[in-house]
């Protein structure tokens, strides 16, 4: 794997200018996977929790909606909201979905907690034309640390959970996923890394640098 990457669309204004038009949230990825969604498309939020996301995408990029959330209280909050949710399971539930049924299929902060985060993956790439992932960096510096000098498995913003009672079964570094890419046959056309504060680290940077200073990505996916 080469330390390249595809080239940024116009994002960065978007960005911006979020938290003059956004809803108040506390999920920084939601503003970036806003930014790359064009207005007025078919979303699939895969994972959606309580519709937060699905909200922010139908009331700023005016998009038609959908989400799928397994758990009942989640999917009870969507429908309080508006939004067009159904309960299901990622990594069930994706095959009764068409080809190309959604112009973007969003999965944030959700591949890590799949059985099966491969097939999950092509699944997203099949539904949609394009595929949205944000993932939490199990490489970054301080997860790196925490095992290295305090032989604990680490808890931070991004992985809460101690390890007896995390939903995540299957952990990542950037570097890893954008391997995995590479296997389904996906293009990476933009990927943003976050450094702990929320900001976004410089494009310039090798996937490397990424893998150690980001404490999460968001990647925009086509098959």
């Amino acid at each position: 794997m080469t330390d390249t990457k595809a080239g940024t669309g116009d994002t960065t204004l978007f960005a911006q200018n979020a938290t003059e038009n956004l809803h108040i949230h506390n999920r920084v990825d939601f503003d970036i996977i806003a930014s790359l969604v064009r207005p007025g498309t078919r979303v699939l939020d895969v994972g959606c929790s309580d519709g937060e996301l699905l909200q922010l995408l139908r009331d700023t990029r005016n998009v038609d909606g959908r989400g799928v959330e397994l758990s009942q209280s989640g999917v009870n909050q969507c429908l309080m909201r508006g939004l067009s949710v159904i309960q299901g399971d990622a990594d069930r539930d994706l095959v009764y979905y068409p080809d190309s049924s959604f112009d973007y299929v969003v999965l944030s902060q959700t591949l890590q907690a799949t059985l099966n985060p491969k097939k999950v993956l092509s699944e997203l790439l099949r539904i949609g034309e394009r595929a949205i992932v944000s993932i939490p960096n199990f490489g970054y510096w301080r997860v790196r640390g925490s095992l290295l000098f305090r032989g604990r498995m680490p808890v931070t913003k991004e992985l809460p959970f101690s390890w007896y009672d995390t939903p995540n079964i299957h952990f990542c570094t950037i570097r890893d996923f954008v391997d995995m890419t590479e296997e389904v046959g996906a293009t990476v056309e933009d990927a943003v890394a976050l450094n702990r504060n929320g900001e976004r680290m410089p494009f310039s940077l090798p996937w490397g640098m990424w893998n150690l200073l980001g404490q999460q990505a968001v990647f925009l996916l086509k098959r």
